[in-house]
């Protein structure tokens, strides 16, 4: 029987069959570290009391066969939540007080005045949109870019991503063009259709029988709701 560098007691003359030390390279130990108590056990680096075949101090972690402390875990990082973005669909403006749509026609006139190369949609019963706040966006929707009108218009590709806005006081409506690429346009319920675009920037007033045109073939009324809308 003999005894390893490390002070384990061996039945081999090559490697310690405890710890796998070379029984001649007491002098591959680290240096610098000091060599563990054989009979005791005792911890070099912290002096922490273990049994005498210990391979690690259960105190500190001392490596008793190489001489050095543990490699240190590096501590679990910790996930950084992303920041909350606003809801893209929330309108920040004043919640109506009275129920108010918009009527969404598809216009062959307007279509034809307009002398668009799309395909005109099926002309049919309107699309009605509740109008729940005292400014309404019209455009087309863009994920991308973050845009979600309240009106919708998405099919027309004459319409702008954000086109124009309607603002009320409760009673009275006003369209505003946002420097939309073909204008926005307002007449009357009979006549010719208008061919002036409202200025951008200028609030127009919409009367009562006014229509709002804008796109390729969209034509927009707004009116109260009537009862079951």
């Amino acid at each position: 029987m003999s005894t390893c560098p490390a002070g384990h007691e061996t039945t081999a003359t090559d490697y310690c069959d405890v710890c796998g030390i070379a029984m001649g390279a007491a002098a591959a130990r680290a240096p610098e570290a000091p060599a563990a108590g054989a009979d005791t056990g005792t911890c070099p680096n912290c002096s922490a009391a273990n049994p005498a075949n210990a391979l690690f101090c259960e105190a500190c972690g001392y490596d008793f066969t190489t001489g050095s402390m543990p490699r240190p875990v590096p501590a679990p990082t910790v996930p950084v939540p992303a920041p909350t973005l606003p809801d893209a669909g929330v309108n920040p403006s004043p919640a109506l007080a009275d129920r108010w749509v918009a009527e969404i026609w598809i216009d062959p006139d307007w279509y034809v005045d307009q002398k668009s190369t799309d395909p005109l949609p099926s002309p049919g019963l309107p699309l009605v949109v509740p109008l729940k706040n005292t400014s309404v966006l019209i455009g087309r929707a863009s994920r991308s870019r973050n845009i979600t009108p309240d009106i919708d218009l998405s099919s027309d590709n004459g319409i702008s991503r954000r086109h124009a806005q309607l603002t009320t006081d409760g009673s009275r409506w006003w369209v505003e063009d946002l420097g939309s690429s073909n204008g926005t346009y307002v007449g009357g319920n009979v006549g010719a259709l208008p061919t002036t675009p409202v200025p951008q920037g200028q609030k127009q007033e919409i009367s009562a029988d006014d229509r709002i045109y804008v796109g390729a073939w969209t034509r927009i009324v707004v009116r109260r709701a009537t009862e079951g809308e």
